[in-house]
């Protein structure tokens, strides 16, 4: 029987934010305008999130043995997140090479490593929590036999599985017809639709062909324009909340872990993304994806 826990299962990486007014030139040598360094990874932003809404969280997942796997445990067991099945890995630690503009655009590049060197005994060591989770959120910065496998396991015992498809790549269609919740972006939701969606209009047009491959709902964010859920044929918009943003780093991924909040507590599907748009929008009113992340408190 799935117990009071959600369980997240992905990646850290430890995140260099520059902030800059514009992005350097080919050959060019561009001086940035300030540096920071934060926590991140997907899966590190999501279990955050989750913990700082109070919801007890786990963590499956794997570090390096360097300073940037021990800076990164530092900071998420800082949140509460429970680090019992994280790992240590002979690779070195993820990390992302993020550049920030100044109107909160943000482009970034990551390596993975540790966090592909997760492997299928890495998890059966953790199964005795994974699978008496209430709910499980998964992403693909991590071996995607791995995010298949999961799937299916977690659906045999009746668990909640949300799966946000970012970056987005190919998976199993029978691993991903078995998922409650798929959550893209614009970007990701194109590719697995074949077709350009851009906006409100575009995302409700080929949202059908996002629906078709799972048997859940489907979220598609569009970032400050809002997001659209989507049962089958029937799409709901969300708007966004307005606020002066900083920048876009972890909004996605504290999205995703206000909505599995909300579905944890028993909220509707469209009470989840509304929630789940305002405690977004609050995490791109400051710098940082873990940081910047509201409490519930705060909210």
């Amino acid at each position: 029987m799935p117990e009071e826990y959600i369980s997240v299962i992905g990646s850290l990486n430890y995140d260099i934010l520059m902030k800059q007014k514009r992005l350097p030139l080919k050959g060019e040598t561009y001086t940035a305008d300030s540096v920071s360094y934060e926590g991140g990874g997907k899966g590190a932003n999501q279990a955050v999130q989750c913990s700082k809404l109070g919801v007890p969280t786990y963590l499956v997942g794997k570090v390096g043995n360097d300073s940037f796997g021990e800076e990164l445990i530092k900071r998420i067991t800082h949140y509460g997140v429970r680090i019992d099945y994280l790992l240590r890995s002979t690779k070195d630690t993820g990390v992302g090479i993020v550049h920030v503009l100044e109107d909160g655009a943000v482009y970034a590049s990551i390596i993975a490593g540790a966090n592909y060197d997760i492997k299928s005994e890495d998890i059966e060591k953790a199964e005795i929590i994974i699978y008496k989770s209430k709910i499980i959120i998964l992403q693909m910065e991590i071996p995607i036999n791995i995010v298949e496998d999961i799937i299916y396991k977690a659906k045999a015992q009746g668990i909640y599985v949300i799966l946000n498809a970012a970056p987005a790549k190919d998976i199993n269609k029978e691993a991903l017809r078995k998922v409650d919740y798929l959550v893209v972006n614009e970007t990701e939701a194109s590719y697995y639709a074949g077709e350009d969606i851009y906006d409100e209009e575009t995302a409700k047009k080929y949202a059908y062909k996002l629906t078709g491959l799972t048997n859940g709902a489907v979220i598609i964010t569009l970032g400050k324009s809002g997001s659209i859920l989507c049962h089958g044929k029937n799409c709901i918009f969300i708007p966004s909340v307005i606020v002066d943003a900083v920048e876009s780093t972890g909004a996605g991924d504290s999205y995703i872990g206000a909505f599995a909040y909300s579905k944890y507590i028993g909220r509707t599907d469209e009470e989840a993304c509304i929630f789940a748009t305002k405690v977004a929008a609050m995490t791109v009113t400051k710098v940082g994806a873990q940081g910047a992340m509201p409490y519930l408190d705060e909210i």
